[in-house]
């Protein structure tokens, strides 16, 4: 099997508006389809999925899983740019819902949770050319002013540059 990208994630959530609301004004998702009390199936701009994020209501009243238990810990989206990274971290930030930053060397990334506890990554990819040859793969403290300053605002890599990889 020859994978080429996640297609979409689907989340469990406790109350549908408060998270579609969410995640369409923090991270720009649209809606694709909606089953109101139940259900959203989301997509973010410019993408050719049916859906990258299914949302299915169990109720106020439903339990969290506690840190630390084997299951999903995290998605990751990526952005086309730093501008759009640095953007997305200002309205993260905006919604108290920014829990982290790191410098992953091969990207730069913000660490968020949705309303309901769920986390998620949004990152850039550092063009392939400029990975290290380390073996030091430790997380360091992401300076989103000295990536732009090195790679520019608006270079754009990855997927959204149309790369295979």
């Amino acid at each position: 099997m020859t994978v080429r990208r996640l297609n979409h994630a689907v989340l469990y959530i406790r109350d549908l508006d408060r998270a579609v609301d969410f995640y369409t004004g923090t991270l720009g998702f649209d809606i694709a389809h909606h089953i109101p009390g139940q259900a959203a199936f989301l997509r973010a701009a410019g993408s050719e999925n049916d859906h990258d994020l299914g949302l299915f209501a169990l109720g106020n009243d439903a339990p969290s899983p506690p840190p630390g238990v084997v299951g999903l810990y995290h998605l990751a989206w990526e952005v086309g740019t730093l501008t759009e990274l640095a953007e997305t971290g200002r309205r993260l930030t905006a919604r108290n819902a920014l829990v982290g930053a790191s410098d992953h060397l091969m990207s730069k990334s913000f660490y968020a949770k949705d309303p309901d506890g769920n986390e998620f990554e949004v990152m850039w990819r550092v063009p392939r050319a400029d990975w290290p040859d380390t073996d030091d793969m430790r997380p360091r403290p992401l300076d989103l002013e000295a990536a732009i300053a090195h790679w520019g605002a608006d270079l754009t890599t990855g997927a959204a540059a149309g790369s295979a990889t």
